[in-house]
């Protein structure tokens, strides 16, 4: 990945790039897909929508997925549920994720969402909502192989793309089942597995068990994707280098930072890793996202769901906390424009 020899300093560390030898392959196959090999947003529900998502591809992530969707919601024709298809032009390749626990209802939701011409259908094993989990979906799958191995068959099946699969490393510290979990999924069809490396229990913290990933790798033989604890260009690198994985997806190190995903890009592409954007340019940014929301959600809707963006986005900002106290009472756009300028100019006289 770059020109060999190049030396690259992170905080306390060096090392020399050799190379695309350094990471192996540039690219990885799911199924018929091709993406190249930085790294992806993961499918945050509630949070990666259209706008979001989109300003992550323009920005360099290589992959996307929408957000989670009921497949029941789906079946039952919800145009609520059915909107968080929406595929934008930028985002092919690209992906979106159904929920559920019915391997029939789960088959027929992915047949209906071929509808929005996705290029894979991922299947969320993973999420610890007790929404979601408290009624057999996400993590609580882990919890019984047979359902989930029916549900992957079924909606394998169904479909004419490539499915994948996100889990966890298990449902409690007490049933660590991830590897096993794996096979399961590869054996019934799978064309690629996304792990995030805690247990349904831990939900968000403590660390990641990175070393569950690098299990997971080694015990399947398809594309394993890996998650959780990865937030700068330095946490990518060591993700590949510690698991193997064929690639790396961030979630929560993305939200108000869309700009690590062109960091990533540069980097791998010629060794260069790029200084942090000056405020005005981050900032710049959560405007065009929410600029995006608005043309696809209505101003109402866009800038109440903008008010949890424009937090992350001034988190270490001068003057961080009175700026975000502002952000519950975004209404407008406006609203929104008039708290930038006044983030500039508090940045300006602290200069």
């Amino acid at each position: 990945m770059g020109n060999p020899g190049i030396r690259i300093r992170f905080g306390g560390f060096e090392r020399t790039l050799e190379g695309k030898g350094a990471m192996g392959r540039m690219t990885v196959k799911i199924g018929t897909v091709e993406l190249q090999r930085t790294a992806a947003l993961a499918p945050l529900a509630g949070v990666a929508d259209r706008a979001f998502r989109e300003l992550c591809r323009s920005l360099g992530a290589c992959y996307t997925v929408g957000e989670m969707t009921s497949s029941k919601g789906l079946t039952y024709q919800n145009k609520k549920t059915a909107d968080l298809l929406l595929l934008g032009e930028e985002e092919h390749p690209g992906g979106v994720q159904l929920f559920g626990d019915d391997p029939l209802t789960m088959a027929r939701a992915a047949e209906l969402s071929m509808t929005y011409h996705p290029d894979i259908i991922d299947i969320n094993m993973g999420c610890p909502a007790p929404k979601v989990a408290g009624n057999g979906g996400g993590s609580a799958l882990m919890k019984d192989p047979a359902r989930a191995s029916r549900i992957i068959r079924e909606v394998s099946r169904a479909v004419p793309v490539p499915v994948t699969v996100k889990f966890r490393k298990g449902w409690d510290e007490q049933s660590v089942n991830a590897v096993e979990f794996a096979k399961m999924a590869e054996q019934s069809g799978a064309a690629a597995l996304t792990i995030h490396g805690r247990t349904r229990r831990q939900m968000y913290a403590p660390s990641a068990d990175w070393q569950i990933i690098k299990a997971v790798k080694e015990a399947v033989s398809v594309p394993v994707i890996g998650n959780g604890d990865v937030d700068s260009v330095e946490s990518v690198v060591r993700m590949y280098e510690q698991t193997g994985v064929d690639l790396v997806m961030i979630g929560r190190g993305a939200l108000g930072n869309p700009y690590l995903f062109t960091q990533i890009r540069r980097y791998f592409a010629d060794g260069v890793l790029l200084p942090a954007p000056p405020l005005s340019q981050r900032l710049g940014y959560l405007l065009e996202q929410t600029r995006r929301a608005v043309c696809y959600k209505g101003e109402s809707v866009a800038l109440k769901e903008a008010r949890k963006h424009a937090a992350w986005y001034l988190k270490g900002v001068h003057g961080a906390a009175r700026l975000r106290g502002r952000t519950g009472a975004l209404k407008t756009l406006r609203d929104l424009e008039a708290l930038v300028e006044d983030a500039l100019l508090a940045e300006a006289a602290d200069v």
